[in-house]
């Protein structure tokens, strides 16, 4: 299994105080003998609903300096984890999470921008101070 991100208990408290259970830390996903890992499975029950919300999230700390290296890696994830999810388990929604202080920093440039523009990438930004989530982008 792979080492967990630098904020990995982050977002694990910040989805739980969103009211999330996290059902897999990792959540494992196989296809034929292989299988891959995204850091954490959840899901939320809804009160009007009889079926909750599940979602897979891939934690990115962006802490690396070159980060461009960094978006090159999330995006190559964020992508094989979402065509893997389209057949093993459609229902569950993937989501990038991503400090505050990167998605107003990093995310802001053009490169970034480019790529939320023509890519449908679902982020849940979180403050890392507080362990809470301050945005969803779907």
């Amino acid at each position: 299994m792979p080492a967990k991100d630098f904020y990995h208990d982050t977002v694990c408290t910040a989805l739980i105080k969103d009211g999330w259970t996290i059902t897999n830390d990792p959540f494992k996903l196989r296809v034929g003998g292989r299988s891959v890992y995204v850091d954490l499975g959840a899901k939320k029950l809804f009160a009007a609903e009889k079926q909750g919300r599940k979602i897979a999230v891939e934690i990115k700390s962006f802490l690396d300096p070159s980060l461009v290296s960094e978006l090159e890696k999330a995006l190559g994830q964020y992508d094989l984890y979402y065509l893997i999810m389209e057949d093993e388990d459609p229902e569950r929604v993937l989501y990038l999470a991503i400090a505050q202080t990167v998605f107003e920093g990093f995310f802001s440039e053009e490169i970034c921008q480019m790529v939320l523009r023509k890519k449908s990438i679902n982020l849940i930004i979180f403050d890392s101070e507080t362990e809470e989530i301050v945005q969803w982008i779907d």
